[in-house]
């Protein structure tokens, strides 16, 4: 009986979200458009991402708990990366990583989305998992924007996992880029995205939004033929402080 009587709040918080997204891309509209028509103005459209980022966190009744374990300097670049439940893993990274910017690698698919769309795919490196040649294009793509200062970040498993999947198997290729580059990569965990606002409609609702930023991994003098052991290191990491809860 309980559960019946969520349901129409369950419909209307998700309807609240689509509303904010659409709502604050339109208010922000001509300053996206202006910072993101050039791309040494990125830090000012990364700016604005966090401003659109937090308000709709806020929107939702989330409140950001963080735990640091290491701060993250502003004069170097690194390697973001975290595990993916939620449609809020993007404002989540935006809102907890401060004054320094970075570029999302994401699936392709999300630049068809109207609106949201237009920025994803000039904001971000889009990478089409298909294909070879795409996947190459990244590490290209990826190098420009690291010597422009900033930094990358990348859900290493690729795809949203089923919902009863904790943590699946991470691809390589954030590991790769970290090696080729010899950046840190810095390991983040979202504890409760998957019990606030799953990819389950009729689920979730406001609450703590538990993230920890763990010390980060040094890829220091590290070679090619060691990305499969850092990966494991990055996801046992990671999959400890889910079991944790």
């Amino acid at each position: 009986m309980m559960k019946c009587l969520k349901y129409p709040f369950w419909l209307i918080y998700r309807v609240w979200f689509y509303i904010l997204v659409v709502l604050l891309i339109i208010v922000l509209f001509p300053f996206l458009v202006f910072s993101i028509s050039n791309e040494r103005w990125y830090p000012f459209f990364f700016r604005l991402a966090r401003i659109w980022a937090k308000c709709i966190l806020i929107g939702m009744g989330f409140r950001i708990k963080l735990e640091q374990e290491q701060t993250i300097e502003r004069d170097k670049s690194y390697m973001f990366i975290a595990n993916h439940t939620s449609m809020i893993d993007i404002m989540l990274m935006l809102a907890c990583v401060k004054h320094h910017p970075f570029v999302f690698v994401g699936k392709k698919e999300l630049a068809k989305i109207p609106l949201f769309g237009f920025f994803y795919k000039r904001a971000c490196i889009l990478v089409d998992r298909s294909s070879a040649q795409s996947r190459k294009a990244v590490f290209l793509r990826a190098q420009k924007r690291l010597q422009q200062g900033l930094s990358i970040c990348i859900f290493p498993e690729g795809l949203v996992p089923e919902e009863e999947v904790q943590l699946a198997k991470f691809k390589d290729g954030a590991f790769r880029l970290a090696i080729n580059h010899q950046i840190s990569i810095v390991p983040m965990t979202f504890y409760d995205n998957k019990k606030r606002f799953s990819y389950t409609f009729f689920s979730g609702g406001p609450g703590s939004l538990r993230v920890k930023i763990h010390k980060f991994l040094d890829t220091s003098g590290c070679t090619i033929e060691q990305t499969s052991s850092l990966n494991k290191c990055a996801r046992d990491l990671i999959l400890s402080e889910l079991n944790k809860g």
